[in-house]
């Protein structure tokens, strides 16, 4: 399948990113803003916040996990100023809206529930909500709110946040297949993983080792108490198993905490054929 560039414009009202940011795509009608909750009565007379749209608030859980909130508004204002009332959780509200007059209600609800499908099942923030009724619309309405949706996605991954973004599409593909790799040893650890945009990703039901060696970095520790804490991992037949795929910031993070302790992702991850990774980077 085929890609094609996009130009996005990003504008920033007062000219920091800490304030309002407009978000734009070169040939469509849509637009996405961010703002600070705590500038939302500042610039809630804009015309963008007196139109219908889809609203995500975004901040973090009792576990400090990501967590998010989707919603439509036929007035984003008058709904954003009901949650600032009503919901404490959130720092920071990104809505998406139209130019002109194309949306309306049907519309908007529709990409409330597509939205809401697309976090649920990226798996990223936490999403406590009910589901969102998808309304029923001829095949050309859907068509045309499907390229909202898919633009909407762009521009929020753009705006710092890649709650629609599924892992798997972080994999580099070629034809055919994507790279797995393993990560084991001798006592029984036994992980499978693959190289990631944004890192490293370990996939369900890896086993990591339990006792941690001294060499294993304080970071590190830390990070496999969080994943206990939070379940990603789970003791199981005297190892810890993970529950879900999981994204490490490097191959040699991800190996460390595999192995529990120091080591060289290059060098420990390696192909079914024994290939190791450093070989596979050049």
């Amino acid at each position: 399948m085929n890609t094609f560039g996009k130009t996005i414009r990003l504008f920033f009202v007062d000219g920091t990113p800490n304030s309002l940011t407009t978000a734009e795509l070169s040939n469509w009608t849509g637009i996405g803003i961010r703002v600070p909750r705590i500038k939302v009565r500042e610039y809630s007379i804009r015309p963008e916040f007196r139109k219908p749209g889809v609203y995500i608030l975004i901040g973090k859980g009792d576990n400090n996990e990501d967590m998010a909130y989707i919603g439509e508004a036929e007035v984003i204002a008058d709904r954003i100023a009901h949650h600032i009332a009503n919901r404490d959780f959130w720092n920071e509200v990104l809505f998406f809206g139209s130019k002109d007059q194309y949306l309306n209600k049907a519309g908007v609800k529709y990409l409330e529930n597509g939205l809401y499908e697309l976090a649920v099942n990226a798996g990223r923030y936490a999403i406590n909500q009910n589901i969102p009724t998808r309304p029923e619309l001829s095949e050309a309405e859907q068509a045309e709110l499907e390229e909202f949706l898919s633009n909407i996605k762009i521009l929020t991954a753009s705006l710092g946040h890649k709650i629609f973004e599924s892992l798997e599409e972080t994999i580099e593909q070629d034809e055919t297949s994507q790279l797995i790799l393993f990560c084991k040893n001798g006592a029984g650890a036994n992980s499978k993983g693959s190289p990631s945009t944004e890192g490293f990703i370990v996939y369900k039901d890896s086993l990591f080792m339990i006792t941690e060696q001294p060499s294993l970095a304080d970071g590190i520790v830390t990070e496999r108490r969080k994943m206990i804490s939070e379940g990603i991992l789970q003791i199981e037949d005297g190892f810890y198993k993970l529950t879900k795929d999981y994204i490490f910031t490097s191959s040699s993070r991800a190996a460390s905490a595999t192995l529990a302790r120091s080591a060289s992702g290059p060098l420990e991850w390696k192909t079914e054929a024994g290939t190791q990774l450093k070989y596979l980077e050049i």
